[in-house]
């Protein structure tokens, strides 16, 4: 199911943070992608590549023995993980770094603060315990002042929620409905709906007003 949520496909790389005994790895190669573990642990790490072996997936699914918080992560664009709420606080700013749109989904535990995306339940079945997944999308990094054509815009960001104001003519408008999902960006101010992409420094897309859809850009301020 956490596979599902994240839309594993032969184009992803996943890694499995604290991979235990192989599952959810050679489950991800299964489906064509490439994907490695990371376990502290040695004898579950040699445990897991025999067992892709097993599965005919030995060239997909790689094992290392090493410490999560000392490794890079940073090439995955899904990262799956079951751990204890405390570690994954402690992995939240190393996650929140990654390229935006990557991934996350956790067996059971979540983020703190840090709101999922979408959460699913199994229910009967053989899933008696550890029922439920969650989903987060890495944000794109937006707060600070953005220039447009159609006035300053100043974000205010907690994770993927963004509020601010849009100052035009003199005038202040609040910003409201404003939400990330990676690198799309959508929000409404004085009346029209913008929807866009992040591109570092750049951001650009279409608006919805009165007068008809029309484009829209944005520049971060130095």
């Amino acid at each position: 199911k956490m596979l599902d949520m994240a839309k594993v496909s032969p184009k992803d790389y996943v890694i499995d943070l604290g991979s235990g005994d192989g599952r959810t790895v050679i489950t991800a190669a299964k489906r064509g992608a490439r994907a490695m573990g990371i376990e502290y642990n040695p004898d579950m790490v040699e445990l897991s590549k025999r067992n892709a072996a097993k599965e005919g997936v030995g060239d997909k699914a790689t094992f290392v023995k090493a410490d999560l918080f000392e490794s890079d992560f940073s090439q995955a664009t899904v990262i799956t993980m079951f751990l204890l709420p405390d570690i994954n606080l402690k992995l939240r700013p190393k996650i929140l770094d990654m390229k935006p749109g990557t991934r996350i989904v956790s067996n059971s535990f979540d983020m703190g603060d840090w709101t999922d995306d979408e959460t699913a339940k199994i229910s009967g079945g053989d899933c008696s315990y550890y029922c439920t997944a969650h989903l987060w999308i890495v944000p794109a990094k937006v707060e600070g002042t953005w220039r447009m054509p159609q006035g300053e815009l100043e974000f205010q960001q907690k994770y993927q929620m963004i509020s601010g104001t849009l100052k035009s003519g003199g005038s202040s408008t609040q910003i409201t409905n404003g939400r990330l999902h990676g690198d799309e960006i959508s929000f409404t101010a004085a009346g029209v709906q913008y929807a866009g992409r992040v591109n570092g420094s750049a951001m650009e897309g279409t608006d919805k007003s009165g007068a008809g859809n029309g484009k829209w850009s944005g520049t971060r301020a130095a």
